[in-house]
């Protein structure tokens, strides 16, 4: 193997840079910077098809770093392969604003393809964008040109392969046969708290074979020339994923730590002198030698060209194929059409159908107008009812097909769901019911925080789903998703709002969204005119019923529970006003005009309408306002009844407004 001598250099560099970085802040994880460098330096120096100076290439190779404590590993190697990293971010590791946080961040650093840390994420991610790198070839490779063919490479460790959201995610990567992922199992033997046979004892590689991935042990997890043949094959491999263990001696290069527990944090950067001597560094600290930058410009400048003969092929394809590419440049961009909403059928007046039922026309609809939506579901498309019609399931067999099968797996569904997301050219949902939604939370949360414009949907919102009883009730669910920030949750009162739900995820390209629907029928409220139904839900809220005297009372609801409102308020009179509340979120995001318009600034007699727990209401309400919620777990009836019996009911509303003497 030609240039071993000085990967092997730069190995110990990255050694080094990692441990002047954390012993600089007092802070960060030793052990897989120091355990895997010389996974880093075949991957950096050798096997990675990326271009540095153009970190959002939309063909390039995918590295993510699942085990995201190990952030040092991921700075150190970007840095030495010519990212936009300069060593300035290497010294400010974990300081404030730096491009160099704790556990990497999407979007904060170039050639960090996605936020992990919350271990057995980035697997899943991982997945994700391998799906998402053989829908585009399906989509956009043409007989004449390739233009998609890239890899995804995950460096995993024991955290992430413990965690079930990895295993999860494995089990339909071998399922879905994806030839272009490769998962490194840096195989140290340790976590955090103890050596890892305090807490698991099967052999995870046996594990991953029955998953249907093509498996190869690396023994010796130092040898470069192991490592750089077992990416070798994985890159030729056509029929499976590739399972990469390498076993290698965390915090290797500090004796004193190395191959224990104690190597797995900061805990051996005490001792960075002595390891710098021993690795055969200087004493200057972040030190790299002139050989090691000299051989990565050289490797860049060869990236470089191996990126505009692509670019020549990519040119002849535009030539060729303008409609894909007009379709392509329109899905990197988040482009919408601006007609999206007049692309949704009008319901009749007469509908009552569940919001859910609504919602399967409406992304029926919408799949029309937006060629790059995809749809997925955990086992239960008969149920949430967002199966796309006449556009085929993705499988093995089927890379072009738009309807994702997950599985019972709603957290790889997340991570799965982000990783396309991330991959930055479809717009992928997933669905569910909304009490499973805190199975994937933690991928729901990191959606939120990077921005992703994904949606989820969740349905059977409520004590309404009945005969399940409390289990498959979620009353604290949705206001459980509504506190995550930069999360939208919408949840529509009727056909004509679950239509504007709909278009208001797919218009939001700056964070996720949730559409909360009913597994139970609802009227449609057409002494409401459509489009301002519609559109009120972009607003997040509006008035659905104008007092025609002086305004006495306020009613604020969301979903099916609006229709009690509404029929409430026609029974308390001509003073009362109600506002459907869909979204809160996008309602607090307007101006300050608009805001007051609809629930004016110091007036106090309001109530809320809603078959969950009532205290997020309070922020508009206040404190002498009145919540007609359910603050307890639901039962098993039938749901007219359990809707009854829990005081979800014109009746009670009606009754609740006596009580606090707001009856007009």
């Amino acid at each position: 193997m030609q240039n071993q001598e000085i990967l092997q250099n730069a190995a110990d560099q990255a050694r080094g840079l990692a441990i002047d970085a954390i012993h600089a802040c007092s802070s960060g994880h030793l052990g897989l910077p120091l355990g895997a460098a010389e996974v880093g330096a075949v991957l950096f120096g050798q096997d990675l098809k990326v271009d540095p100076s153009d970190a959002q290439w939309i063909n390039r190779d995918r590295f993510v770093l699942s085990a995201g404590h190990g952030s040092m590993f991921l700075y150190g190697w970007l840095h030495l392969a010519g990212f936009d990293l300069p060593i300035e971010e290497i010294k400010n590791f974990r300081q404030l604003h730096s491009k160099t946080p704790g556990h990497p961040e999407f979007m904060e650093t170039p050639g960090v393809e996605c936020t992990t840390g919350p271990l057995g994420q980035g697997v899943g991610n991982a997945v994700g964008m391998a799906i998402a790198g053989k829908m585009a070839a399906a989509h956009f490779n043409t007989t004449d040109h390739e233009i998609f063919n890239h890899q995804v490479i995950v460096l995993a460790g024991d955290g992430c392969l413990q965690e079930g959201v990895a295993a999860e995610a494995a089990s339909l990567a071998g399922h879905l046969v994806l030839d272009n992922l490769t998962i490194i199992y840096d195989s140290n033997d340790v976590t955090l708290d103890a050596m890892a046979d305090a807490s698991q004892s099967e052999r995870v590689i046996d594990r991953f074979a029955a998953y249907g991935f093509n498996c190869i042990l690396i023994e010796d997890g130092h040898d470069i020339q192991a490592i750089a043949d077992a990416l070798a094959q994985a890159r030729a491999q056509t029929e499976k994923p590739t399972f990469i263990e390498v076993k290698t001696t965390i915090a290797k290069g500090i004796p004193e730590v190395a191959g224990t527990a104690g190597g797995h944090g900061e805990g051996g950067a005490k001792f960075a002198e002595s390891a710098r001597q021993g690795l055969g560094l200087p004493e200057e600290p972040f030190y790299v030698s002139e050989e090691v930058r000299s051989f990565f410009e050289s490797h860049k400048a060869e990236q470089k060209q191996s990126r505009q003969e692509w670019d020549a092929t990519f040119s002849a394809w535009e030539a060729a194929n303008p409609e894909k590419d007009a379709l392509l440049k329109s899905g990197i961009n988040h482009e919408v059409p601006s007609d999206l909403m007049d692309q949704v059928q009008v319901f009749a007046e007469d509908a009552k159908v569940a919001t859910r039922a609504a919602g399967s026309q409406v992304i029926n609809d919408l799949a029309k107008a937006m060629p790059l939506l995809i749809s997925g579901s955990a086992d239960l498309h008969g149920s949430t009812k967002n199966y796309i019609k006449d556009v085929g399931d993705f499988s093995a067999e089927n890379h072009a097909g738009r309807n994702m099968l997950f599985g019972i797996r709603e957290h790889a569904m997340g991570a799965i769901v982000n990783g396309i997301g991330y991959y930055g050219i479809f717009r992928p949902s997933g669905a569910t019911f909304a009490v499973f939604a805190d199975y994937m939370r933690p991928s729901v949360r990191i959606s939120a925080l990077t921005n992703l414009p994904i949606f989820h949907i969740w349905t059977h919102d409520s004590v309404a789903v009945g005969e399940d009883g409390p289990t498959h009730q979620p009353v604290e669910t949705v206001s459980g998703l509504r506190v995550i920030p930069n999360l939208d949750v919408i949840r529509p009162a009727d056909p004509e709002e679950t239509a504007g739900s709909f278009v208001a995820a797919l218009q939001r390209t700056d964070g996720p969204t949730g559409l909360i629907l009913t597994r139970q029928n609802v009227p449609n409220l057409n002494e409401i005119p459509v489009f301002d139904r519609r559109k009120g839900v972009l607003k997040g809220g509006y008035i659905a019923r104008k007092e025609t005297e002086e305004l006495e009372l306020i009613i604020l609801a969301s979903g099916s529970e609006l229709y009690v409102a509404l029929e409430a308020a026609s029974q308390l009179g001509n003073s009362v006003r109600v506002v459907s509340m869909p979204c809160m979120e996008r309602f607090d995001r307007q101006d300050k005009d608009y805001r007051e318009s609809v629930l004016p600034r110091g007036f106090r007699n309001l109530m809320a309408v809603e078959a969950g727990v009532s205290d997020l209401w309070r922020k508009y309400v206040g404190l002498e306002g009145v919540v007609v919620g359910i603050d307890r777990f639901g039962l098993s009836a039938p749901g007219d009844l359990v809707l009854n019996e829990l005081g979800i009911s014109v009746e009670n509303v009606v009754k609740q407004a006596a009580l606090a003497g707001l009856r007009v």
